[in-house]
Order: structure tokens, then sequence, then C-alpha cells
């Protein structure tokens, strides 16, 4: 799209809009996600799915669509069956299908600008053993780095608008991170999953967001994949320790039960909720987990009555 500024350039003119949970909308159109490939094995088995659940994102309010592929990585791929060269080639989908449905969008009339945003999920999200919640997996900077860098060339070689190093459960993982994605010439943002005002591998996030302050390629940093209770605190805290735009986009505030896997609760992601984080500093504000299109729209008009107002 012609003329399209830069994520960077929209964040610092105002505040951009970011689309829900990919397996959220995918349940939600009946597609089964009980596999260790998540969302991911759509893109092998149905990426139109993938596709029709982006548009529906964009159709709701959001400017920005998160690829599928959080839980896509070799390894994963591999145990599958999947060799290399067809890993790497479901990975550009996850872009390609992101892609395809801003086409779809603006074909049918939308004239805001829409960016893909390539999902990097942590180390823990490949086992999908639960680990990717508490971090600490006994891996060094440098093995975590090795084991990132080649899905993270790959997706930035199909020119994403940025790479999205989400729900990092440890501030060990962020260096490696930030590490791996030096030098590809991609803005990234990156976000913890938190508990409180810490990681969840417990360290402090005064500490935690620090390396990410001098990486060039950071445009924002922030939280994703929590309690929405969690995200005001970490707003002043990512704010004033890297001086760059702040991204915040939880889950819905529902509680998990293993006993019964079910959801228990009501949601908490509020349109006050929303209005706060933007006073407090967000600039990219959408949702992760239980978060479907019905709230994106709520929290793009919530940050439309703000920006009217």
């Amino acid at each position: 799209m012609t003329g399209t500024p830069t994520l960077l350039e929209a964040l610092t003119a105002g505040t951009v809009v970011l689309d829900g949970g990919m397996s959220n909308q995918l349940e939600s159109a009946g597609h089964d996600l009980g596999d260790e490939l998540w969302s991911a094995r759509l893109l092998a088995e149905q990426p139109e799915a993938v596709t029709e659940a982006h548009l529906a994102y964009f159709e709701a309010g959001a400017d920005v669509a998160i690829t599928a592929s959080y839980q896509a990585t070799y390894e994963g791929f591999a145990r599958r069956g999947i060799d290399r060269a067809g890993a790497g080639e479901l990975l550009a989908l996850s872009v390609a299908s992101a892609r395809e449905a801003a086409r779809r969008a603006r074909a049918r009339g939308m004239t805001r600008p829409l960016w893909v945003a390539a999902s990097v999920g942590p180390y823990g999200a490949m086992p999908a053993d639960g680990s990717e919640y508490r971090g600490r997996y006994g891996l060094t900077v440098g093995e975590l780095e090795r084991f990132h860098r080649p899905r993270v060339e790959t997706l930035a070689a199909t020119g994403p608008d940025v790479l999205a190093l989400e729900t990092v459960p440890d501030a060990v993982e962020a260096e490696a991170l930030l590490r791996a994605v030096r030098g590809l010439g991609v803005p990234v943002w990156l976000s913890y999953s938190v508990a409180g005002d810490r990681t969840r591998a417990g360290q402090p996030l005064e500490e935690a967001y620090g390396p990410a302050a001098d990486a060039d390629e950071v445009i924002a940093v922030g939280v994703n994949c929590c309690a929405p209770e969690d995200v005001r605190p970490a707003i002043g805290t990512a704010a004033r320790v890297t001086g760059k735009p702040v991204v915040a986009y939880p889950n819905s505030g529902e509680t998990w039960n293993a006993g019964t896997r079910a959801w228990t609760g009501r949601p908490t992601l509020t349109p006050d909720r929303v209005r706060a984080w933007h006073a407090a500093g967000a600039r990219l504000i959408g949702g992760c987990c239980r978060v479907g299109p019905e709230t994106v729209a709520e929290i793009r008009r919530a940050l439309s009555e703000v920006r009217d107002g």
C-alpha cells in the first residue's frame, strides 16, 4: 500500500490497535486446536482458515495482524515429519496469510493502514509442556539464540512490518532473542508474559526491560498473555526503563481450570482499562487469549473516544 507509514511512525503519531487471540478465532470457527502445533497446524492443513481469522480481526478494527507462527518452529514441524524446506515454507506462509487478509480487507473498502507482525513465540512453546509460562529452561543465552535465529531469519526474509517477540517468560530468553534479531533489518517489539511486577521466571521487570532500551531494533516493549490487572504497572515500568512506546495485549481475564478443562470467571479486559492503559502511555493495545473480534471492536471504540474526546 503506497504511502503507508511505518509502524514506528504510526506509534509516534498515535495509538495502534492490535488483534486478539488467533486460537480464539480459529476455535470459534470450529477448528480443533488440540495439537502440539496448536494454530500452526492449520498453516499446513487449512491455511485459508488462518487468512479468514486475520480478516475477521481487521474487520473488527485491528490495525495489526499477528501471524500464526507463535508455535511454528523448525523443531516442532520436524516432529510432524515436515522437513526443513517445508517448515520454512510454512513460516513464510504465516506472513503471506496475514498479507492476504490485509489485501482482502482493502478490496472490501478498508482505507486505514494495516500492518503484519510476525509472531516469534518463546522456546517453551515448542515442547508444549507449559514451560513457556515458567521460563528457566536450563539453557544458556547462546543455546537459546541458536534455537531462535533460524526462525527469525526466515520470518524476517518475508518482509513483515515488525517481529513480535511475544509471551517471553524469562529475561534470559529476551537477551537471546535480542541477539538473534540483531542485524536483520526488521523492527521488533518485545513483550513479556508477567505475574505481578515480575517476569514468569521471577525477574523484576525493572531489570528485564533494561536490554531493550539500547537495542536499536526494538520499537516497543511491554506485556502480553497476562492478566489485565497486571498491565497498568508494567506500562509505567516499561516506559520509564526504555523510553520507548509500550505494547499491551493481555488475556481476557478469565481463568483456565485444568481440572474441569474449562474457563471460569468473567472477562476483566474492559473499555475503562483500555482507556487507562492509553493514559498511562500504551500505544499498541489489543488482546491475547480468549480475546475475540468483539472485544477488539470494543478496544477500538474506547481508543477512538479517547482520541476524539
